[in-house]
């Protein structure tokens, strides 16, 4: 099954970092935390990711390119004909990375939207490049594919500032952005999306996903929760990335199932 990975935001409450790349490259454990949110997907069995770039993109294309180079041990011969033999193998081999232009300033439902020319299966994975879990994300798609919803939310319970969804058992009413106290669930932002979710998208670049089309799934009974209470962590600030670092140097990571 694809995986569509957001890429593009500019990242500015993790300025320390992002002022240098894009937040999905800052290090966790000397690895963009994107790269440990591809592993995630791909010990799950999702290997084809399609990668929705924007803010300093090039280095996420950069990255990729030269992705063997960068993790393998390399014998080069010089001269005016010049070889180079690589010396590792390693486990994203089969992976499949699509590298998609979305624009600086286009917003999470425009970059969505163009995605979907990408999508060729009725049901596809969806994240943000900034965060991470142990959910089953596997159990999350049979759940999906048993209630016939557009959409299905990881919805997660961690502490403070984030929007928050209200429940009528495992069906979601509303969606709230970001109250000033939260009581329950909140989206963990990994998602199960059904192709008919563009027609609940604006044909705008300027479509903020966690917003309108939210809310409209909500109101039509469309949006689901597959919940979970085991970990989750975002990475929005330095403190944040300093915390899922420490967790990955203590070989404890929660999310590493590779």
């Amino acid at each position: 099954m694809k995986v569509v990975i957001l890429c593009g935001g500019l990242g500015t409450r993790l300025r320390e970092e992002t002022e240098y790349r894009p937040k999905p490259m800052v290090p966790v454990g000397g690895r963009p935390i994107l790269w440990h949110i591809m592993k995630l997907y791909a010990s799950q069995g999702h290997r084809d990711f399609v990668l929705c770039l924007g803010y300093k993109g090039e280095v996420i294309r950069d990255y990729f390119r030269n992705y063997l180079w960068n993790t393998s041990d390399v014998t080069l011969k010089l001269g005016r004909n010049p070889q180079i033999k690589y010396h590792s193998n390693h486990d994203e081999e089969d992976w499949t990375v699509t590298l998609l232009e979305t624009g600086l300033e286009t917003q999470t439902g425009g970059r969505l939207r163009r995605a979907l020319a990408f999508i060729d299966e009725p049901t596809f994975l969806f994240t943000y490049g900034d965060g991470l879990t142990d959910s089953d994300l596997n159990g999350s798609i049979r759940y999906h594919q048993s209630h016939g919803a557009v959409a299905t939310i990881t919805a997660v319970k961690p502490s403070g500032r984030f929007g928050e969804l209200a429940m009528d058992g495992q069906t979601i009413t509303a969606f709230r952005e970001k109250p000033e106290r939260e009581s329950g669930y909140i989206s963990g932002g990994f998602m199960v999306l059904d192709r008919r979710i563009e027609s609940y998208l604006d044909p705008s670049d300027e479509c903020v996903f966690e917003k309108g089309p939210m809310e409209r799934l909500a109101t039509a009974g469309q949006l689901k929760a597959w919940c979970h209470d085991g970990f989750w962590q975002c990475m929005d600030t330095y403190r944040e990335q300093q915390l899922l670092d420490r967790e990955w140097q203590s070989g404890r990571a929660p999310w590493r199932k590779w």
